[in-house]
C-alpha cells in the first residue's frame, strides 16, 4: 500500500486501512487497496503479482490485465515489479463526491486460464478543495426597526473533501452591530446565520460591510470568504413565506426538455413594492443551473436539458422568495428521476481466444465478457443467449461477467470458424436486445492421418518401358489443414523379397509420381508387389499405407524359335524322309517351335512359305505337322526343298523360316543313288557292295539314334535333378528356350519321330532319312540281351569289293553325332581275326582317319563294328553292330553271342 505521508496521524490512518483491507481480502475473497487521490502517474497501489501468487515476469506470460467497467482506466500493472500503480491522476470528489468512503472496483483478468479476480482499491482523500461560498458576495437588507435577537440565513460554502478535511466552522469578521450563530442541519451542513446585537439606525449608517470566512480541518487549514453586504431599509412588517417547507417532484427520465416540473409559491401580505415577491436559487451546483431554471417571477422549475436517471437519480435544490425591501425565506425541492428502460444492454469483450485448437477439452473458457444496462430494476436485468445447435455454452462468473466455454469436443474439419451471436435482452417494457458477434475459428490438430482413395491399386505396364517414364501415381488426402496436410510419399522395402524395390521403382516423395528406374521384361518377372507411405509433417507425424500389385504385361518382343528340325552346324540343310508310296495326308516331319511370350504374342501359326512343289505338301496351322497333300507322282523330284514359316500373333507379328529337304525315296538305295550322283565317284564294280553297305549303315543307323535318344533323355533327367538340388540361384537369361521344353513334351516327340534318321554323305552334304522300328521307349539294357533282342541286321552288299569302299561312307553317320561325341568304324575280315580297316569320324564330317591292317582284300561279306566315343559326363557309350553278310550259320551264332556279349558291356 502506498500513501503520501502527512503527519503521524495521516500514516496510522494508512496502516488503519491496510489492516482493514487485509482482513477483508481474507473475508471476502477479494483484494483491497487503497492509495490516496491526486497521486502522480505511476505511484505504486499494491504488491498484485505477489497477491495473486505469481511473479512479476508471469504477469505478461499469462495475460494477466485490468478490466474495468468505467471508461476511464485508473490503474496499470507494472510488469517488471510486478505491482499495480496509479495511470494518472485521481480526484476522489469527482469519482466519488460526498461519499464517505471512496471505492474504486475492477476485476484482473488471467487470460491463460480466463480467471476473474475481483480488486478494490479506496481513493483516500486528501485537503486538496478549500471551502466555497456559492457566490463571492451577498445583500442582506434588513429594518431599521427590527428588534435585537433576529436571525438571518447566509449562505453556507461547500467542500467537496469529507471528514476532517472539509467544512469545519465559520467566522464573521468583528463588528458592533452582528454576530454568528451555526446550525447544523439534519443532513449534516452546517448553516451559517447572521444575528443582530443592536438596532440599526438607518440614518446613521445605510450600508454595513461584512467578512464571513469558512474554513475545513485539514493540515495546514483551507478557507473562502464571503462578503456581505447589510442595507438598512425602512419598516417592512411581514416576509414571504412558501406554502410548503419542502417540495417534492418524481419525473420520468425521458419527459421533453422545457417541461415544467413543479411550482413554488411564497406570499408576502405586505403591499406595494413590499409585498412584491421574487424566486431564485439559494444553494445549487454549476451543474444544475445548466439543468434546471426557476422562473424569478412565477416560481417554474423546468428543464434546459434532458434528465438521464442512469447519470443521476436523484436533486436536491434550495430555492428562496424575497420580496421588494429584501427579506426573504427558503424551502427545499426534491426531484426525484424515474428510470424509463431507454438504454440497451450492453455487451463488453473482455477477452477472447480467436483461434482454439480443436483438441480442446470440453469447459474450456475462450471468451469472457461483461453485461450491463444503466437502467435500473426490471430495465437493467440482462440475459443472455446463445443460438443452438452450437458446441458452446454461457456460465457466469462474478458481478455480471460471463464465460463463453466450450460445451462438447470440436472437429475443424466438420466446421472451421464459428460465427457466435451473443443476445442480449434487458426486462424492461417493451425489452431492449443488443447483438454481438464474435467468430471464433477452430485451429487444426493432427489428428487426421493421410487416407487413399483405396486400399490397393493395380498397375499395368507393358514390358519394355523407357527408363525414367511415369507409370503410375497415388495420391492420398489429408483433411487436416497447413502442415498437417503436407503430405510426403515413400516406398517401403520388404525384407523379403531378394532384390531391393528401389533398384525398380522410384516415387517422387511431394506429388506420389512412381517412376519406372528400369525397363521390366516379362520373361525375368511378371509382378512386382509394393506397399506406399504416406506421413504427414504434423507433430507427431501421422501416415497410412496402400498396397500395390505392379503387373508387367507381355509385349511380342520375341521371335518364336524352332526346336525341331534342327539345323547342322555346317549351314547344310536337314533332310526328310517321304516314301513314293505316300498317301495324301502323310506325315513327313513336324516343326516344333516355341515362343517365350505369352498369351497371343505366344500364339504359333505354321505356314510353307516355299517348296519346289508348293501343291505336293501342306503344314497344319496349328500343329506343323507337314503332310503330304496328294500322291507322290513318278515326275516329282526326289528332292524337294521345303521353307516353313512360324508366326505369333503378336501386333506387329515376329516370324522365324526354317529350311529343310524331304527325299522322295521308296528305299535306302534309291535315296543313296540319288545322294551319290551329286557325291563322289563310286566304281561300278563295287555297286552290290555298295548297296549292302547301305543298307546295313542304314539299319545300325536307326538303332543307334534310338539308343542316342534314350540316353539324352536320361542325361536331361540327371540334369535337372542336380538342377533342383543345386537351389534357384543363377537367372534363366542364358538357358535356351529349348530348355523350357518339359521331358515329357521331349520324350512324346521323340516317341513319335524317333524313325527319322539323318545321313551325310561326305563333303556333298546331301541328307537321307529313311524309316526304322521305334526303340526309344526301350533303352538297350542288360535285359534287353537277356530277351536276345540283339540290334542284327543283315545287309547285303552287292557289290562291295573292298573295305576302302565301305569305309569312305563314314560321313554317312556324321549327323547323328553331337560336338561331344565321335564315331569309330571298324572293318573286320569274316573270320574277324585281322583288322582290315578302322576309320574315325566326328561330328563336322570335315576329316575322318583310316587306318589299313594288312593288305587290302574284297570281301563277299564284312562285319562291321560301329562305337559312339562321348565326352559328355555320363560314362561313354559304346554299342557294336555286326553286319553279318554270306556267313555260315556257326559264324553268324559267334557272332550273335559276341554282339550280346558287347551289348552287356555297353549298357554302363
Amino acid at each position: 500500500m502506498a500513501a503520501p505521508q502527512r503527519g503521524e496521524n495521516y500514516r496510522g490512518f494508512v496502516l488503519l486501512f491496510i489492516f482493514l483491507g487485509t482482513w477483508w481480502e481474507a473475508w471476502a475473497g477479494q483484494i483491497l487497496y487503497s492509495v490516496t487521490e491526486e497521486t502522480d502517474e505511476g505511484s505504486f497501489v499494491g504488491h498484485i503479482a505477489k497477491d495473486l501468487g505469481l511473479e512479476p515476469q508471469e504477469l505478461a506470460e499469462r495475460g494477466v490485465r485490468i478490466v474495468s467497467k468505467g471508461k476511464t482506466q485508473l490503474f496499470s500493472l507494472n510488469p517488471r515489479s510486478g505491482s499495480l500503480v496509479t495511470a494518472g491522476r485521481i480526484d476522489r470528489e469527482e469519482l466519488c463526491a460526498q461519499s464517505a468512503r471512496c471505492l474504486v472496483s475492477f476485476n484482473v483478468l488471467m487470460e491463460d486460464k480466463m480467471n476473474l479476480y475481483p480488486i478494490e482499491v479506496e481513493i483516500l482523500d486528501v485537503n486538496d478543495n478549500a471551502p466555497r461560498f456559492l457566490t463571492k458576495e451577498i445583500n442582506v437588507k434588513i429594518m431599521e426597526n427590527t428588534v435585537p435577537g433576529m436571525r438571518f440565513p447566509l449562505n453556507e460554502a461547500g467542500d467537496p473533501d469529507v471528514g476532517t478535511n472539509s467544512l469545519q466552522k465559520y467566522q464573521l469578521s468583528p463588528n458592533r452591530h452582528f454576530s454568528l450563530v451555526v446550525q447544523n442541519g439534519d443532513d449534516g451542513i452546517k448553516y451559517p446565520e447572521l444575528v443582530l446585537e443592536q438596532v440599526l439606525d438607518r440614518e446613521e449608517e445605510m450600508i454595513h460591510h461584512l467578512v464571513l470566512t469558512a474554513y475545513d480541518g485539514g493540515d495546514p487549514p483551507l478557507s473562502g470568504i464571503l462578503h456581505i453586504q447589510v442595507t438598512v431599509v425602512d419598516v417592512n412588517d411581514h416576509t414571504p413565506v412558501f406554502s410548503l417547507p419542502q417540495y417534492q417532484v418524481a419525473v420520468p427520465e425521458n419527459m421533453p426538455v422545457g417541461t415544467t416540473l413543479l411550482t413554488v409559491n411564497a406570499v408576502d401580505p405586505d403591499e406595494g413594492v413590499n409585498g412584491e415577491v421574487t424566486y431564485s436559487f439559494r444553494k445549487i451546483t454549476p451543474k444544475l443551473l445548466q439543468i434546471f431554471h426557476l422562473n424569478s417571477l412565477t416560481g417554474e422549475l423546468s428543464t434546459l436539458e434532458s434528465l438521464d436517471y442512469e447519470e443521476s437519480s436523484f436533486y436536491e435544490i434550495e430555492v428562496q422568495a424575497q420580496d421588494g425591501p429584501g427579506s426573504l425565506t427558503k424551502a427545499k425541492v426534491l426531484i426525484t428521476i424515474l428510470d424509463v428502460n431507454d438504454n440497451a444492454p450492453e455487451v463488453t469483450v473482455m477477452s477472447i481466444s480467436n483461434s482454439i485448437p480443436e483438441d480442446t477439452p470440453p469447459r474450456t473458457v475462450i471468451a469472457l465478457f461483461y453485461l450491463q444496462d444503466r437502467d435500473s430494476g426490471e430495465n437493467g436485468e440482462v440475459t443472455c443467449t446463445l443460438p443452438e445447435n452450437l458446441p458452446f455454452k454461457l456460465e457466469i462468473s462474478i458481478d455480471n461477467y460471463y464465460r463463453l466455454i466450450t460445451a462438447e469436443n470440436l472437429d475443424r474439419e466438420k466446421l472451421s470458424v464459428y460465427n457466435i451471436t451473443l443476445k442480449a435482452t434487458d426486462g424492461g417494457t417493451p425489452p431492449l436486445s443488443t447483438e454481438t458477434h464474435i467468430s471464433i475459428h477452430v485451429a487444426d490438430t493432427n489428428d487426421n492421418p493421410p487416407t487413399f482413395p483405396h486400399s490397393s491399386y493395380s498397375i499395368y505396364i507393358p514390358e519394355n518401358n523407357p527408363r525414367g517414364a511415369s507409370i503410375f501415381s497415388v495420391t492420398a488426402y489429408d483433411p487436416d489443414s497447413d502442415k498437417n496436410a503436407q503430405i510426403t510419399y515413400s516406398l517401403d522395402e520388404d525384407a523379403t523379397q531378394e532384390t531391393s524395390l528401389s533398384s525398380y521403382i522410384s516415387i517422387n516423395s511431394d506429388t506420389g509420381v512412381l517412376y519406372a528406374l528400369q525397363s521390366f521384361d516379362y520373361e525375368q518377372f511378371r509382378n512386382l508387389q509394393l506397399r506406399v507411405t504416406a506421413h504427414d509433417s504434423g507433430d507427431p507425424p501421422l501416415s497410412s499405407k496402400v498396397s500395390l500389385n505392379l503387373f508387367v504385361l507381355d509385349q511380342n518382343d520375341n521371335v518364336p524359335e524352332i526346336l525341331y528340325p534342327t539345323l547342322p552346324t555346317d549351314g547344310s540343310t536337314g533332310v526328310e524322309l517321304a516314301p513314293r508310296s505316300a498317301e495324301p495326308g502323310y506325315l513327313v516331319t513336324k516343326v516344333v517351335a516355341v515362343d517365350k511370350d505369352s498369351g497371343q504374342n505366344a500364339w504359333l501359326s505354321y505356314h510353307l512359305l516355299k517348296a519346289n512343289d508348293p501343291g505336293l505338301f501342306s503344314v497344319g496351322l496349328h500343329t506343323g505337322e507337314v503332310r503330304t497333300a496328294r500322291a507322290l507322282l513318278d515326275r516329282d523330284t526326289l528332292r524337294q526343298s521345303l521353307v516353313v514359316a512360324v508366326q505369333d500373333h503378336g501386333q506387329p507379328p515376329l516370324s522365324a523360316t526354317v529350311t529343310f529337304t524331304v527325299a522322295v525315296a521308296d528305299s535306302i538305295p534309291d535315296v543313296l543313288a540319288e545322294f551319290g550322283s551329286n557325291g563322289m565317284p563310286v566304281d561300278p564294280n563295287d555297286s552290290d557292295l555298295t548297296l549292302y553297305l547301305v543298307v546295313a549303315v542304314a539299319t545300325v543307323s536307326c538303332v543307334f539314334l534310338v539308343f542316342v535318344i534314350v540316353l539324352l533323355l536320361l542325361r536331361l533327367q540327371h540334369w535337372h535333378k542336380s538342377r533342383l538340388l543345386r537351389g534357384t540361384g543363377g537367372g534363366l537369361e542364358d538357358v535356351p528356350a529349348s530348355h523350357f521344353v518339359g521331358m515329357d513334351g521331349v520324350r512324346t516327340f521323340l516317341q513319335t519321330y524317333s524313325h527319322e534318321i539323318s545321313l551325310t554323305s561326305d563333303s556333298r552334304k546331301s541328307h537321307i532319312i529313311f524309316p526304322q522300328p521305334n526303340y526309344v521307349d526301350t533303352l538297350i539294357s542288360q535285359e534287353s540281351c537277356e530277351k536276345n533282342d540283339s540290334l542284327l541286321t543283315s545287309i547285303d552288299f552287292h557289290e562291295l569289293k573292298t573295305a576302302k569302299a565301305a569305309v569312305n561312307y563314314c560321313g554317312l553317320w556324321a549327323p547323328l553325332l553331337s560336338k561331344e561325341e565321335s564315331l569309330e568304324l571298324t572293318i573286320f575280315s569274316r573270320n574277324r581275326n585281322a583288322l582290315s580297316r578302322t576309320a574315325l569320324c566326328d561330328s563336322s564330317v570335315s576329316h575322318y582317319t583310316a587306318a589299313s591292317y594288312g593288305k587290302e582284300e574284297s570281301f563277299p561279306g564284312l562285319e562291321l563294328e560301329l562305337r559312339v566315343l562321348s565326352e559328355l559326363r555320363i560314362s561313354a557309350v559304346r554299342r557294336s553292330f555286326v553286319i553279318p553278310s554270306l556267313l555260315t550259320g556257326e559264324q553268324a551264332e559267334g557272332n550273335k553271342r559276341d554282339g550280346e556279349q558287347r551289348c552287356g558291356e555297353g549298357t554302363d
